[in-house]
């Protein structure tokens, strides 16, 4: 397979389907953050961590891949002429879903609780975790925009917010774990 095509020299790229949209369309830049949040999780992943969260974040990157083909499929491409779906793969399930819930779950049982907001940082692995949580919301906003104008699979959405939700946590989990500050953010009173 040849990597460069050339057939986006003139700011287009092709949709799964074949439909051409501008590089810059709200389709494109939806799993195109997808994308740059799959590879947060995989630095995330390449850290000291504990294997069983590697293993959660390889699953979360499968499930990712499929939010990213699921938004990048022209909606009126995706029923072939055959009546079959043009992408012949599991979709986002509610069990996706429930899995990340149990991980959150999980992971706060184990945690302090939460009396303030915690300023990002504390550990460089932690930090990870923060930008990988303000990409994933980025991907939701996009997500949703996308969806007002052309609904996709609507387990997607959730999928996006309860992972913005797991990240913290992981990132709090993390701290714990690691042995790290976590700073409290209490504003400074007016004079």
């Amino acid at each position: 397979m040849k990597i460069y095509t050339k057939t986006g020299d003139k700011g287009t790229t092709a949709l799964f389907g074949g439909t051409r949209v501008p590089k810059h369309h709200i389709r494109i830049d939806s799993y195109g953050t997808v994308d740059e949040l799959n590879s947060h999780i995989g630095l995330i992943r390449d850290q000291d961590i504990d294997s069983k969260y590697k293993s959660d974040l390889i699953k979360i990157q499968d499930r990712l891949f499929t939010i990213g083909a699921i938004l990048a499929t022209d909606p009126e491409k995706a029923i072939l002429k055959s009546g079959k779906k043009r992408l012949a793969i599991p979709t986002i399930s509610v069990e996706d879903i429930t899995f990340l819930e149990e991980q959150i779950d999980q992971m706060n049982e184990a945690l302090p609780p939460m009396t303030h907001f915690v300023l990002p940082g504390g550990h460089t692995t932690v930090s990870f975790c923060h930008i990988a949580r303000c990409v994933c919301r980025r991907a939701e906003r996009l997500s949703t925009a996308l969806f007002e104008l052309e609904p996709f699979e609507e387990n997607a959405l959730p999928y996006l917010n309860r992972l913005s939700d797991y990240l913290f946590v992981l990132a709090r989990k993390l701290s714990f774990d690691l042995k790290a500050e976590e700073i409290k953010w209490v504003p400074s009173k007016e004079n």
